[in-house]
């Protein structure tokens, strides 16, 4: 029994069209997952504090806190700027020794030594990661993006504090920020 040719090419094209639905609907769904990823993973991070994140303090609970002056931790500065973007980007100094609960200051140093106009945004991480929670920044340039103008050199000031409820086994921690084009300047 021979089927006819105008059958065959009927079925294939219902074939073809339930074929295209499901993988529409394979698209929709990793689409949709894609986007889910950024809150699940920001609800990850903050379940388990490992995403390196700092937390922002309010100076008035900065002026509470107890200073631990039996300890000493060492906070190391680090700086990145994104290849391409064109910015010079370092800390003012690479090491310093803080007691736990007391404000420290450090600054950064920007230049942009091109002949355009950049706007950035510098994201931070606190290494190792379980001393994130325990690193609070009451003042930081990464609030907010920044705008160089072409030649601009700017002091950019850090103002923080390591919790006196670091774990004692942690000596070192390390700051770094990451600096991003936020937004691309049209020539």
């Amino acid at each position: 029994m021979e089927t006819s040719p105008v059958l065959d090419d009927a079925a294939r094209q219902v074939a073809n069209r339930r074929l295209a639905i499901r993988l529409a609907l394979v698209a929709v769904f990793f689409a949709g997952f894609g986007f889910a990823l950024v809150p699940l993973y920001d609800a990850f991070c903050r379940m388990t504090g490992l995403d390196g994140r700092t937390g922002v303090m309010a100076a008035s609970a900065v002026e509470n806190s107890q200073v631990d002056y039996s300890r000493w931790v060492t906070v190391e500065f680090l700086s990145h700027a994104m290849p391409g973007v064109g910015l010079e980007f370092v800390p003012e100094q690479f090491k310093m020794r803080v007691h736990p609960g007391a404000v420290a200051h450090i600054n950064y140093v920007a230049k942009n030594p091109t002949d355009r106009r950049f706007i950035g945004q510098a994201v931070p991480n606190v290494t190792p990661g379980i001393a994130a929670k325990h690193f609070k920044k009451i003042e930081c340039f990464c609030f907010t993006q920044q705008t160089f103008q072409p030649g601009e050199v700017r002091q950019m000031p850090v103002t923080f504090v390591v919790s006196p409820e670091l774990t004692q086994d942690l000596s070192t921690v390390t700051l770094s920020y990451t600096f991003y084009e936020a937004v691309k300047e049209r020539s």
